[in-house]
């Protein structure tokens, strides 16, 4: 529980820094324009969402991982619900999968 709060506290970090991009449209870009260094997906996105990031990002070579609630997501970035967004950040990728990986 303690690692899923660190989680969404360095998506608001990351965000509030400008260092994500979230949303279906602006997560792809990020992935196909190489500057996703990192994608989330949310636990309940629909499964053609899902595979669609999965090929995407297994294609460009980008860490995808399947994490929280599209609201959680959404409230860490200080947005509405989301469903996938990217981190275009090293620093921050790192961290989190550090995290994500736990």
């Amino acid at each position: 529980m303690e690692n899923r709060k660190k989680v969404l506290n360095l998506l608001g970090l990351a965000t509030r820094a400008g260092k994500t991009a979230s949303g279906e449209f602006m997560t792809e870009k990020a992935i196909k324009s190489g500057k996703a260094y990192l994608v989330i997906v949310s636990e309940e996105a629909s499964d053609n969402t899902k595979k669609m990031f999965e090929n995407s990002c297994a294609y460009y070579k980008v860490p995808v991982y399947q994490f929280g609630m599209k609201e959680e997501l959404g409230h860490a970035m200080g947005k509405e619900m989301r469903a996938s967004l990217a981190v275009l950040d090293s620093g921050f990728a790192k961290a989190l999968r550090e995290k994500l990986d736990d």
